[in-house]
């Protein structure tokens, strides 16, 4: 699936338009590298883990000529899949459950386009038991500090 396809197929099912979800799908995917390139753990609870490991320096082997060629240790980007996504892929695409990738303590709201401002930023909505309670956020996603130091950003 291409990101023109993922785009085209979110505009369906949420009934927003093609460029809106372009807004969106664009402004998560460079959220995520940004955290990536400041070196912070991203975890997308069910979903998986987006991190950065270090690859040490190492000698390889140029594989026509057999010649030892040094490596440069160099940063990757990793993924690696959560509970629930493994349990769905091996169950098969016609199983998806609903509450999939829905953490107990989240409520999902739509919001109307018109809610979210100029800069791009989104409205913040929480539930009680009083209501839906929304209110305007700063840019992105919000970001922590472990008791380790690692800094991880929560969507």
């Amino acid at each position: 699936m291409t990101k023109r396809e993922l785009v085209v197929a979110v505009a369906s099912k949420l009934g927003l338009t093609q460029n809106e979800v372009s807004t969106i799908v664009q402004e998560t995917l460079d959220s995520i590298t940004d955290a990536l390139v400041e070196g912070q753990r991203l975890e997308i609870r069910n979903f998986g883990v987006f991190e950065v490991k270090e690859r040490d320096a190492r000698i390889g082997r140029n594989p026509r000529t057999g010649e030892e060629v040094p490596i440069s240790k160099k940063r990757v980007a990793a993924f690696r899949p959560g509970k629930a996504l493994k349990e769905w892929i091996q169950a098969g695409p016609n199983q998806r459950p609903d509450h999939l990738f829905r953490d107990n303590e989240t409520e999902v709201v739509s919001i109307p386009a018109s809610a979210i401002s100029e800069s791009g930023d989104a409205p913040a909505a929480t539930a009680s038991s009083e209501g839906l309670s929304v209110q305007q956020t700063g840019t992105g996603p919000t970001s922590t500090t472990s008791q380790s130091g690692d800094q991880q950003s929560h969507f």
